[in-house]
């Protein structure tokens, strides 16, 4: 796909594209919409957890969650949305543990904003997230590309994985590391190489869990036996790999 294409795809994905709002602050709901709405999304908000899961059912392409909510807090929240949709999610918080980071890629989010953050930063995280789920999604053969390991099946073209013949759902970068390991056999990718392959940012020392959570999904969603996993293995102080 050319960079003119790109571009031109990513006018008409802005221009589409529906995102959710979950906050249970109306100022910051207002000003995070505005912005969105001025880049040609469409926007809906929630004021809660309970709300956010709800509104989930109409199958935003993003949501952006914040973590400290009454009720239901975003990554509980996250959690039942992942039994609705596989699109993006990208946590807002003011937690910067790497612990609090790790609960809420455990719970299925996707990316990570720290409060306070800029407007350009936060659109910017916004577009990465839809632009890797429109690549993908668009970027496709008349032909499939199916790569089959064991039980195991890949199709690249329709970004789809079935496990003896069942779908299995993935999120994007669940997909996206297991893309990078099955379409690069017997190579082995250091943490910091995942990182920066299926994030596309530089890898900071913090980030370590972020891929380590992802792959454990990974593995919960693909192994029949996770712990003793036979397709991504662990290749002892070097990193992972599919043989």
């Amino acid at each position: 796909m050319s960079s003119n294409n790109i571009l031109a795809g990513e006018k008409i994905m802005e221009e589409h594209k529906k995102i959710l709002i979950a906050d249970d602050n109306p100022e910051i709901r207002e000003v995070i919409g505005v912005l969105l709405k001025s880049e040609g999304y469409e926007v809906s908000e929630a004021a809660d957890g309970n709300e956010a899961v709800e509104m989930a059912k109409q199958m935003p392409d993003l949501i952006i969650l914040d973590v400290m909510m009454p009720g239901k807090d975003g990554f509980k929240a996250c959690m039942d949305i992942r039994k609705i949709t596989l699109a993006p999610i990208l946590f807002l918080t003011a937690k910067t543990e790497d612990t609090d980071k790790t609960m809420g890629f455990s719970a299925g989010g996707d990316d990570y904003l720290v409060k306070p953050f800029s407007y350009s930063e936060i659109l910017a995280r916004v577009k990465a997230l839809l632009r890797r789920c429109y690549v993908y999604k668009t970027d496709s053969r008349e032909s499939d590309n199916i790569i089959t390991i064991g039980s195991l099946s890949v199709n690249t073209d329709k970004k789809s994985v079935e496990n003896d013949g069942e779908p299995v759902p993935l999120t994007d970068m669940e997909y996206n590391i297991l893309k990078l390991l099955i379409t690069n056999r017997r190579k082995v990718f250091s943490i910091e190489e995942i990182y920066e392959n299926v994030w596309g940012k530089a890898y900071l020392r913090g980030d370590n869990n972020t891929v380590m959570v992802h792959i454990r999904r990974l593995r919960m969603k693909t192994e029949d036996d996770p712990q003793n996993p036979k397709y991504v293995k662990t290749v002892w102080g070097r990193g992972y790999m599919i043989e």
